[in-house]
């Protein structure tokens, strides 16, 4: 059987449920073809783990920043400062993120756009590439994104976890980003989903677990881990049909032009 190179472009494994079998779970994604993998951040706090764990497993790099969700860890200056040392302190830290904005489960955007900005400032004055969480609030999100363009301070990034439809995929790819397809994508139900992997360009998409949260098709209400990353570019080949070969190597190379990752 010919093992394919993946890259898992966004996955937590920094969280409590690997922490008893995460040798077993890199065994896993070796064996799947994953070589690289990109660790996203949601709070500081996380960073020095984060940090271990790129120390353990030489194949992961990370973003530094802080969730639309997380904003109680926002501590204005004082937290732009610890994200810009730990983004200037390792090399390993090829994005900011993930940050965005979330107006499913919250409400608050004022606050969200406040902690939000400063960190499209940073990414902008490192020129590292963000790491977009963005639901319910696509028009606010690309308006923002807009701006910056307009101000000649142009964003560049990913959206992850694409859930938005046809249209909106369309404005963000006009921004220049990438799209970033998950477990979801595997949902039977998420047809607004295949349609975007359907019609997102060859050399504009990306692949992801977003473990331990949405594992794909067969594993649904498993905990997800990256070897599983393997299950979303299968469907992407069906949906696009397309060789999953094929699919392995743009999503590959659409990661690495993006983030740099080895």
């Amino acid at each position: 059987m010919t093992i394919h190179p993946l890259i898992d472009s966004h996955c937590h494994i920094v969280f409590s449920n690997f922490k008893d079998d995460l040798e077993e779970v890199a065994s896993r994604w070796r064996s799947a073809g994953v070589q690289s993998l990109l660790h996203a951040c949601v709070e500081p706090s996380e960073i020095p783990a984060i940090k271990a764990l790129a120390d353990r497993f030489p194949e992961l790099r990370y973003s530094v920043g802080v969730h639309p969700l997380d904003t109680k860890y926002w501590k204005g200056d004082e937290t732009l400062e610890v994200l810009r040392n730990a983004a200037l302190s390792d090399s390993r830290v090829v994005a900011i993120g993930e940050l965005g904005l979330d107006l499913y489960k919250e409400s608050n955007l004022e606050e969200q756009m406040n902690v939000l900005r400063p960190q499209l400032d940073l990414a902008y004055e490192l020129d590292l590439p963000v790491i977009v969480h963005c639901r319910e609030a696509a028009s606010n999100m690309w308006s923002l994104l807009e701006d910056f363009k307009k101000n000649d301070r142009l964003i560049r990034g990913v959206m992850h976890c694409w859930g938005g439809n046809l249209e909106e995929m369309n404005k963000f790819l006009d921004l220049g980003f990438f799209i970033s397809f998950s477990g979801t994508v595997t949902f039977p139900k998420a047809q607004q989903i295949h349609q975007c992997a359907l019609e997102v360009p060859q050399d504009r998409f990306l692949i992801e677990t977003d473990c331990p949260f949405l594992a794909p098709v067969p594993m649904r209400g498993k905990r997800n881990e990256p070897a599983f990353v393997e299950a979303v570019a299968s469907k992407i080949a069906e949906i696009r049909h397309q060789s999953f070969a094929s699919i392995a190597k743009s999503s590959v190379a659409n990661a690495r032009i993006l983030f740099g990752l080895p």
